[in-house]
């Protein structure tokens, strides 16, 4: 297994961290994990997403962690909108994250998670699975 503190991958200015990295006590998205771990041991593997989306909601609500879900972010060609970008939330202004109910966290979960930030002018997202038996979680970072 690669070191902690090693990249999984680097290219184009982006920056994903295996799933192993380090997280410092009191950074935000340790908090935001425990808040993930909490719900997918309670209501366990293999759910749609929504619900997890939803209890998530309320663990951040009993944790004081504030947050928006599904906020709006307009998409603009040539200065005109054409949609919305809806990550499942952005926590504290900050993270952006989005939860799945996959077989694994692929590249186009990470795609995905590279537009949102891009567009929500954020730095930081995490991506939470919680189909399998144990939460995967991915952190990207522009």
């Amino acid at each position: 297994m690669a070191d902690m503190d090693v990249l999984a991958r680097k290219s184009k200015g982006e920056r994903i961290a295996s799933n192993a990295m380090k997280i410092e006590d009191g950074d935000l998205t340790y908090r935001i994990i425990g808040c993930a771990m909490r719900v997918h041991t309670e209501l366990g593997p293999g759910l749609r997403e929504k619900p997890y989306e939803n209890a998530l909601a309320i663990d951040f609500e009993e944790q004081d962690i504030q947050f928006a879900q599904q906020p709006s972010y307009p998409i603009f060609y040539h200065r005109r909108p054409v949609g919305v970008c809806q990550p499942d939330f952005v926590i504290e202004d900050e993270v952006v994250v989005d939860c799945k109910s996959i077989p694994s966290i692929g590249e186009p979960e990470v795609g995905q998670m590279l537009n949102y930030l891009r567009i929500a002018k954020k730095e930081v997202g995490l991506i939470l699975n919680f189909r399998g038996t144990k939460l995967e979680k991915k952190r990207v970072q522009l």
